[in-house]
């Protein structure tokens, strides 16, 4: 797809001009506008030769004070796909992609690192070092799935890990201090009945501020251009999804029991390791 047009799948009617100024939207960036969540594959494998690709681009990510918090689980095992998949909710693309990521955030072996030095480390205890390794682990994963995209393969994220944490670690292994923050299927997608869409996102106008962020109030207009796009995304994908995305997302904050078991996260963290002072 040319640029205009992956501009016009991104954002609807409220795309940005991309003639001004063209030598800015390089190569990379049109790879970046053409993601789209993929949740069929093809059951041809994900070699190791490629995850090695894909785990030295994470390990180029930025890491807050080159801490590298952050561990990856490549999960193919069958049995140990359909676990997971239950653990999500029922996802059955999860049990059928080729390999799953499971990206942690991991201050085990930090811990480790210190006590071998027979060093403190109370630190880790702290709210910030658990987001320290939250933010790691999601800025290697993207980087990741953009290497991924780069050759030829596709995937989708799996915010549902979340919903059983014990159980997630159980299959996993995981020691104290290690937790599995989402997952993210790979491998080559099957484009039948038809390949995935781009999913129109928010309007420039409503995310992007400038010296200071602008009343809520001011970002309605694009919010409900937004809605439209959204509805008519829902009807050409064939979604059952009723209402609005306003609508849509207000239901996913509405009440506990809207997270999906993810309504006691911090208690099952403090469970696994993470006091969160």
């Amino acid at each position: 797809m040319n640029l205009a047009t992956l501009l016009q799948a991104r954002y609807d009617a409220q795309a940005p001009d991309s003639t001004a100024e063209p030598a800015r939207w390089t190569a990379v960036i049109d790879q970046m506008l053409a993601h789209r969540s993929v949740r069929r594959h093809k059951p041809e494998p994900v070699t190791d030769a490629q995850l090695s690709a894909l785990v030295a681009a994470a390990q180029s990510a930025a890491s807050s004070s080159n801490l590298q918090v952050w561990s990856v689980v490549a999960v193919r095992d069958a049995d140990t796909k359909a676990r997971l998949a239950e653990c999500a909710g029922g996802q059955g693309h999860v049990a059928a992609a080729p390999v799953v990521l499971m990206w942690l955030v991991d201050l085990a072996r930090l811990e480790a690192v210190a006590q071998d030095l027979n060093l403190p480390h109370a630190a880790l205890d702290s709210l910030e070092m658990f987001l320290v390794g939250a933010i790691d682990a999601a800025l290697a994963a993207q980087n990741a799935m953009l290497a991924a995209e780069s050759m030829g393969l596709a995937g989708c994220y799996i915010g549902g890990m979340r919903n059983q944490p014990e159980q997630v670690a159980e299959l996993l292994g995981l020691p104290p201090k290690v937790f599995a923050l989402f997952g993210m299927t790979l491998g080559v997608e099957d484009p039948t009945p038809a390949p995935a869409a781009v999913k129109p996102r928010l309007p420039q106008s409503v995310v992007l501020h400038s010296e200071r962020y602008r009343p809520v109030a001011a970002q309605m207009e694009g919010v409900a251009a937004y809605n439209q796009a959204m509805a008519a995304f829902y009807a050409s994908q064939g979604m059952n999804v009723r209402g609005t995305w306003a609508v849509h997302s207000s239901r996913r904050v509405a009440d506990d029991a809207a997270l999906t078991g993810r309504d006691r996260l911090a208690e099952a963290l403090r469970g696994m390791g993470f006091p969160l002072k």
